[in-house]
């Protein structure tokens, strides 16, 4: 029977995927072979595995982190919100149905077997399992049904780690009125705090785990710093998806959507030392920027809402002020379901209705009630400025529930291996269901050269060393750099005897 140790939190983004990542980086270096686990998860950044199957980002983000491919059992659960009070339910990579909170809430300990089906599957092959918390476990509200803290933590007999956010002040506070909250039993479970995100001189920080200590008998087993590490981030209070207004030589705006779903499809662009990421949620803040060198209209979990709100608020305006003066665009998944002609909903998958496009594509799209998920692989059809792009061969995923057909002039985006072809280009304008399209280097280096050219720059600009590296190479520094970090401030010695104590 496989170890384990579970990472908790006294809130959202205190820190619990990445430290979950760092020590099973730091598991694999050592030459166990570890998997990470989390039995519900609730984000719209998700992942498609080999076998076409959906699952939370982060725990994709922790089996890279593990050395180990991705698979639907480390996250049997996963939650995409649809609106403020429900949900898109999949259980094991397929989707369920959508529930509002209440119907979710009554449904939940229904699928416990589930989660320990999928649990005891990575037993038979893992050493050591890291089990990722959500929120928090003091939601007095949540613990009587809790399947993904201490209501886990107890089914799988794990000792767990309570990690805070001194970034955001108060920590002290957040561990011990989180230990306060609990009850006697759940408290036992708590073997050791980590204090995360800290600036500025540990040392100074000295009188407060030890005042922790003194009330409660748990102790502070490291003081991690702030880190600047580029990992993928699956929770929407991410910071890369502030805007700051940063002034680089190449700007590009991506639109934060009310339903913003997969923006770590953008990741890759924030290697490039010249290149300004930014998301823009306001009218204003696209004008401010005049004219990006590229727009990216990202994917969404409610296509025709979120396209309402664009039109509503003025984004779409600003938006098609941007095509006239002859920006690049770039629409993904339902991106590029909102720069065509139509959108129609007769399946009633987003409420039902039709509604007008942004008119930039000539297509239409259709939803279904099947979800499309796919892992794909294709070459570049169409030839920007004399075949920049033609051939290149680029692969990524699928997650959506339309289908878009061409209704006009379009090119194709992409020939898929299957036969199919995929997305629309027009003029400056392309759109594709291709997620992880940046992650294919060739293709991102000749768009963002293309880029260039249209200033007058030179491309060389924009490439820092490491960009000779594929994504994926990338990747794995960063992974290897947490693990530094880990293993510099955390006390790993006492993490192991936690995990060995049987």
């Amino acid at each position: 029977m496989a170890k384990n140790l579970m990472i908790q939190g006294t809130m959202s983004n205190a820190g619990k995927s990445l430290m979950a990542a760092g020590i099973l980086r730091v598991l694999k270096q050592d030459g166990y072979r570890a998997a990470p686990f989390k039995s519900q998860n609730m984000a719209l950044n998700s992942y498609i595995t080999a076998e076409g199957l959906e699952m939370g980002r982060a725990q994709v983000v922790q089996a890279e982190a593990a050395g180990i491919a991705p698979r639907v059992c480390m996250n049997p659960i996963l939650l995409k919100p649809t609106s403020d009070v429900g949900s898109q339910v999949i259980v094991n990579g397929r989707v369920l149905g959508n529930y509002s909170a209440l119907e979710y809430f009554q449904l939940k300990k229904t699928l416990i077997p589930q989660v320990m089906e999928a649990y005891h599957r990575l037993e038979e092959e893992a050493d050591i399992i890291v089990i990722e918390g959500a929120g928090s476990p003091a939601e007095i509200n949540l613990k009587a049904d809790d399947i993904v803290n201490m209501g886990l933590a107890e089914l799988v007999d794990a000792p767990v780690l309570l990690v805070g956010d001194i970034d955001r002040g108060g920590v002290f506070a957040q561990l011990l009125g989180t230990v306060l909250l609990l009850e006697e039993q759940e408290r036992e479970r708590i073997k050791g705090f980590i204090i995360n995100k800290f600036r500025g001189d540990a040392g100074l920080l000295a009188p407060g785990p030890e005042m922790l200590y003194q009330r409660c008998g748990i102790k502070t087993l490291g003081i991690l710093p702030y880190l600047s590490l580029r990992i993928e981030d699956e929770d929407s209070l991410s910071e890369q998806l502030v805007y700051t207004g940063e002034d680089k030589l190449i700007q590009i705006a991506v639109v934060r959507l009310t339903h913003l779903s997969n923006f770590t499809d953008f990741n890759p662009l924030a290697r490039f030392a010249s290149v300004s990421l930014l998301y823009v949620e306001r009218a204003e803040q696209l004008e401010r920027i005049g004219k990006p060198d590229l727009l990216i209209l990202p994917g969404s979990k409610n296509t025709m809402q979120d396209l309402k709100h664009l039109r509503e608020s003025g984004m779409e305006a600003a938006v098609l002020q941007c095509a006239a003066k002859g920006c690049r665009i770039l629409g993904i998944c339902g991106g590029y379901q909102m720069l065509g002609e139509e959108i129609t909903d007769a399946s009633g998958v987003e409420g039902g209705g039709r509604m007008r496009g942004m008119g930039l594509l000539p297509v239409k799209t259709v939803f279904g009630q099947e979800k499309k998920r796919t892992r794909i692989r294709g070459r570049i059809s169409f030839g920007l400025e004399e075949g920049a792009f033609d051939g290149l061969t680029v692969e990524g995923y699928e997650i959506h529930m339309g289908e878009s057909v061409p209704t006009g002039a379009g090119t194709p985006f992409c020939r898929l291996e299957d036969g199919r072809v995929d997305g629309c280009v027009c003029g400056r304008v392309m759109g594709t269901y291709l997620h992880g399209i940046f992650e294919n280097m060739e293709f991102t280096r000749v768009l963002l050269t293309l880029v260039c050219e249209d200033r007058g720059l030179t491309p060389e600009i924009l490439y820092p060393a490491d960009t000779a590296q594929s994504y994926r190479e990338f990747k794995e520094t960063q992974y290897d750099m947490l693990a530094d970090a880990v293993r510099k401030h955390l006390d790993m010695e006492k993490i192991y005897e936690i995990i060995d104590r049987a």
